[in-house]
């Protein structure tokens, strides 16, 4: 009768030899050097039973014999982790036992409609047998199907030539319990791409040979030349046809399958997760003894710290609650705060629990612990539902010191922004969070609460939030204005509606009540950012001359920017300028000191990183507002890596200036806000008051203040992967920063000089592990990538003349970068394989030219400098 699928002869044997291999290598390598292993063995294929009523559905039983296992690519003896053990010894007798057991498959019309095998029998052979028994399910006509095999439910694929058939598995499309995670911003994550091909060709109307290969690529976004591959691949050929048992007679599937063996019950076709057990890795408080020299605070700028947070968030996601909290409990002042860093991190349940049972907001001895608990929160990678129901628990409890209550609500904001993002903003925690921060703030009386939901709103940027940020910024005054502008700002601007633009034109031009240049400059900032039309630009390029001194300066500073850097906005404003031409001289030939710039501080083929750099001085020269950025993008992705803005107002008194119009009144105020990877932190104030001021200038040791220092998990990529020949493979990325920025600000009335400093200190290091685990062996491939570097940036003020002399530069040191790459093959006793390769460069250190206007100007200050070389004050 005519079969649909492939169709056995009654009596025969058939023999064929089998094989599968693995082999991991990074992306663009060839596969002779790959790490890797081949398990080959003898298949024997006979027909049961075919069903009397329908010669479509067939029992056949098929059994692995004769296993071996081998390097997949020839290793001299010495590397060779096989050489001179057995079969049995590599596998061990019971699973080589439990391999060997025959499989018994029902195909109905070439799908497989049971896999008949032993309960009991170890996950890892189950799979092996699986992954052979899933090459025997084929349909012999063209065309798409949903197929259940080891890998899952698939959508599935074939083309038939003749005896040739290809069935193209879509990988991404398999339904299959899914273990693992991404990072937050795609520019940290990694991409993956999987493809999986088999070809039959048929004699006789059965298998003459088959070849299937399967594929995944690992890709880091920010550096697609790290990366790694696994491919797997499966053979099976047919050696001979022999005289075989003959037909087990009966009606019924079932009976037949109880003759042959009662021990037999029908199995899924999917593959069972499975772990292999670590029979040597140390306990959490061991690793935390060998890595804790690395992690004091004086070495928060190396890449070893780095490297040591890594591997101890991977060794705390192992950990119960209980491992966890000993260390923290036992850990002194200097080391805790990086291991707080470190369990936050995790992010696992147990990790939540033990650091919250830890943390008492009721002690204020503790904020800087829970400051840090609050920042690593901020951070996370892939937060969870729990942590922000966790936070806005505690923020509706007691908590003793004010300045953590605004860092716990500010990151709250960050958690809901994340949440969001992942499709979250419908989960009852966030729906709750968001309702208390919005209601919080309309009913808030105290100008310190009212910035602090509003710190909250510049991380969530919720769309809801608009309107009321509208409000406060046009009605409030400096401060209050200044958060709620900047949080506009950071809005992508298909969210800023026709209400925001016209709000943000009066603000500007100052059409219903004056406000202060640091409110102004940003709403200019937002309509050039936003698409603007053609009479927003030139009503913005006529008011520049007639406004205040440095203000017209730090206009005319923008827009060159806009035309210099080609930034969106550049053509409408090209245009206008050149309608413009008869009153342009005049206006803009202004001097000042003020300006703002932007440059590439690298360009790369996958990601590149821009710098802007902006300071708006008072007409006496002294600063109001300094904002340096730094924002990496590639191209579907954007990251504001970091923003530190110092203001100062009011400060005219000390140098005996007048206060420029309109802030007559000002307080004296200096003080510092920062953004570090899309996540806005607490402001801190240098001063406050004119006596605070007095008193710190007094005593200033020009010491700079600690801004942030830390550890930050960036990358964190987790995926688990069912090859379809029956491994598990895993791949990892992680990618750690270690940070400490720190900034300053300080005076000398003597040179009439003022100096801002902001020192950036970070060592990154990214590690992958690309690893396919069959019980009795592991194979794999590390790869490393390490960077050093420090930022500096410093802005020099002379105001003994005016126009005053302004000098700023910005230095990166030279760096070291190291790279590394080891492939490895293991055995459970410790027997192992590594091959390493790698390559240690130093970076360059780089001088970045801010702009000629400020180059000419260096030169000034340092010339008059060289004669007064002693001591400020």
């Amino acid at each position: 009768g005519h079969t649909t699928g492939p169709s056995l002869n009654n009596d025969k044997l058939y023999k064929f030899a089998y094989s599968a291999e693995v082999y991991v290598d990074r992306v663009k390598a060839s596969l002779q050097k790959s790490a890797g292993y081949r398990i080959s063995s003898g298949v024997d294929v006979n027909l049961l039973w075919r069903n009397p009523d329908n010669d479509d559905d067939q029992l056949i039983k098929i059994t692995i014999r004769d296993v071996q296992v081998e390097n997949v690519n020839e290793r001299p003896a010495a590397k060779n982790i096989f050489k001179g053990k057995s079969t049995e010894k590599i596998i061990g007798k019971e699973y080589l036992e439990a391999l060997q057991r025959p499989i018994v498959l029902e195909l109905v019309r070439g799908k497989v409609k049971n896999f008949y095998s032993y309960q009991n029998e170890p996950g890892f052979t189950q799979n092996i047998k699986r992954g052979l028994a899933s090459l025997f399910q084929l349909q012999l006509h063209s065309g798409a199907a949903h197929e259940v095999d080891i890998s899952g439910k698939c959508n599935t694929t074939y083309h038939v030539r003749q005896d040739q058939v290809t069935k193209i598995k879509a990988l991404d499309s398999c339904e299959i319990e899914k273990q693992g995670f991404t990072s937050h911003n795609q520019i940290l994550d990694v991409s993956t791409k999987a493809t999986s091909a088999t070809i039959y060709v048929l004699e006789d109307s059965f298998i003459k040979s088959i070849k299937a290969e399967e594929n995944y690529v690992f890709l880091l976004n920010s550096r697609r030349k790290t990366g790694a591959k696994i491919v797997s691949k499966q053979r099976l050929e047919l050696k001979s046809v022999q005289a075989g048992p003959g037909l087990i007679a009966g009606k019924q599937v079932a009976s037949v399958i109880k003759t042959l063996d009662s021990s037999y019950v029908a199995v899924p076709l999917v593959a069972e997760p499975v772990k292999s057990e670590c029979k040597k890795c140390p306990s959490l408080s061991e690793h935390w003894q060998s890595i804790r020299e690395h992690m004091y605070p004086e070495k928060l700028s190396k890449a070893e710290s780095a490297r040591s947070f890594l591997s101890f968030i991977q060794n705390i996601r192992k950990a119960t609650k209980e491992e966890i909290l000993q260390i923290i409990r036992s850990e002194n002042k200097e080391l805790l705060p990086q291991v707080v860093d470190s369990v936050t991190s995790a992010q696992t349940p147990a990790s939540l629990e033990a650091i919250l049972e830890f943390l008492d907001f009721k002690d204020a001895s503790t904020s800087a612990m829970q400051e840090r608990f609050l920042y690593a929160c901020g951070f996370a990678s892939h937060p969870s539902e729990m942590l922000l129901k966790s936070l806005t628990a505690k923020f509706k409890g007691d908590i003793v010191n004010e300045e953590i209550r605004e860092t716990l609500v500010i990151v709250m904001g960050a958690l809901i922004r994340k949440l969001c993002d992942r499709e979250g903003c419908k989960l009852p925690a966030v729906v709750e969070a968001k309702r208390l921060i919005l209601n919080r703030l309309e009913k808030a009386k105290k100008d310190d609460n009212v910035r602090m939901y509003l710190l909250a709103l510049k991380n969530a940027l919720l769309p809801e939030a608009i309107p009321l940020l509208l409000k406060y910024a046009e009605s409030e005054e400096g401060p209050i204005s200044n958060v709620a502008t900047t949080a506009l700002q950071r809005y992508d601007p298909s969210f800023l509606t026709k209400e925001v633009k016209e709000t943000m034109n009066r603000i500007y031009h100052q059409n219903r009540k004056v406000h202060e240049k640091t409110v102004r400059t940003t709403a200019a900032a937002i309509i050039l950012n936003s698409n603007p039309s053609y009479m927003e630009v030139k009503n913005i390029l006529l008011s520049i001359g007639e406004l205040p001194l440095e203000m017209n300066k730090y206009m005319l500073s923008m827009i060159q920017d806009i035309l210099k850097f080609e930034m969106p906005s550049s053509k409408t404003v090209r245009q206008v300028l050149k309608d413009m031409r008869a009153h342009n001289y005049d206006r803009f030939s202004k001097m000042g000191s003020s300006s703002a710039y932007s440059g590439y501080i690298t360009r790369g083929p996958d990601v590149s990183s821009t710098y802007s750099l902006d300071i708006l001085y008072s007409g006496s020269g002294i600063l109001r507002r300094s904002n340096m950025n730094i924002h990496i993008f590639d191209r579907n992705a954007e990251l504001h890596a970091s923003q530190v803005v110092i203001e100062a107002q009011g400060l005219e008194s000390i140098i005996a200036a007048t206060p420029d119009e309109g802030e007559e009144n000002l307080d004296s105020f200096a003080g510092m806000s920062a953004i570090l990877f899309d996540v806005q932190l607490r402001p801190v104030t240098f001063f406050q008051g004119y006596g605070d001021l007095m008193s710190k200038m007094l005593s200033a040791t020009g010491d700079p203040m600690n801004v942030v220092k830390g550890l930050i998990l960036l990358t964190d990529y987790s995926q688990e992967i069912q090859l379809q020949s029956g491994p598990r493979a895993s791949a990892e990325f992680l990618g750690g920063l270690a940070i400490d920025i720190s900034g300053g600000m300080e005076f000398s009335l003597w040179y009439r000089e003022s100096k801002t400093n902001v020192k950036n200190r970070v060592a990154m290091f990214i590690a992958g592990n690309t690893e396919v685990d069959s019980f009795f062996v592991k194979t794999g491939m590390e790869t490393t990538l390490e960077v050093e570097t420090t930022l500096d940036f410093i802005s020099t003020v002379q105001f003994s003349q005016y126009p005053f002399l302004v000098c700023m530069q910005m230095d990166r040191v030279e760096s070291p970068f190291r790279h590394y790459v080891t492939k490895y093959e293991s055995l459970p006793s410790g027997r192992r394989y590594t091959a390493r390769r790698g390559k240690a460069e130093l970076l360059a250190g780089n001088e970045y030219p801010l702009h000629q206007e400020n180059s000419n100007m260096c030169r000034k200050v340092f010339g008059a400098k060289s004669d007064s070389s002693s001591s400020w004050f």
